[in-house]
């Protein structure tokens, strides 16, 4: 396995979903698990464990309010973890997404959390490509490709009329 992808709860499926449809486009093996770091921290203790057998590259770790799980990820291995702030709108006391991003990004000397913007799942799978592209050259190859189409993409929009 090259990338695990952690969950918070079950409502941030829907913005996770967006890593594993990237990591897919780049034939990247994953496996996902829904873990409350609050509520089962046992058990996010031996996940932990297990996916470092599996020999795991990347974490990407998704999370909405006090958004803990990267964290607690990060202090249990030496696998690069990429968290995810999560918007939570479905609760009241939800700033936004700001809390989330503040737990995440402000993160204690010796338990580094690479962090994307609140919601942000496609560019958390993006920089585990790019992680994974200077381990494993299919991948890096892939890489090139993607970046190559996304540029003619933009070329082919900078005119227009108006």
């Amino acid at each position: 396995m090259q990338v695990a992808i952690f969950l918070g709860s079950v409502s941030d499926k829907s913005i996770m979903k967006v890593t594993a449809e990237l990591l897919n486009q780049f034939n990247i093996n994953y496996k996902s698990y829904i873990i409350s770091a609050h509520r089962l921290p046992d058990i996010l203790s031996k996940t932990i464990k297990e996916i470092e057998s599996e020999e795991t590259d990347v974490i990407i770790a998704g999370a909405g309010l006090s958004a803990h799980l990267p964290g607690v990820i990060s202090s249990k291995t030496i696998i690069p973890v990429i968290g995810i702030p999560i918007y939570c709108s479905n609760n009241n006391n939800s700033l936004g997404g700001i809390e989330a991003l503040f737990s995440i990004v402000q993160m204690p000397k010796y338990v580094p959390v690479a962090t994307v913007g609140i919601n942000n799942s496609y560019n958390a799978a993006l920089l585990a490509v790019h992680i994974l592209a200077i381990k494993y050259q299919n991948i890096r190859k892939l890489l090139i490709k993607f970046r190559e189409k996304e540029k003619e993409k933009l070329i082919n929009k900078i005119k227009i009329d108006l």
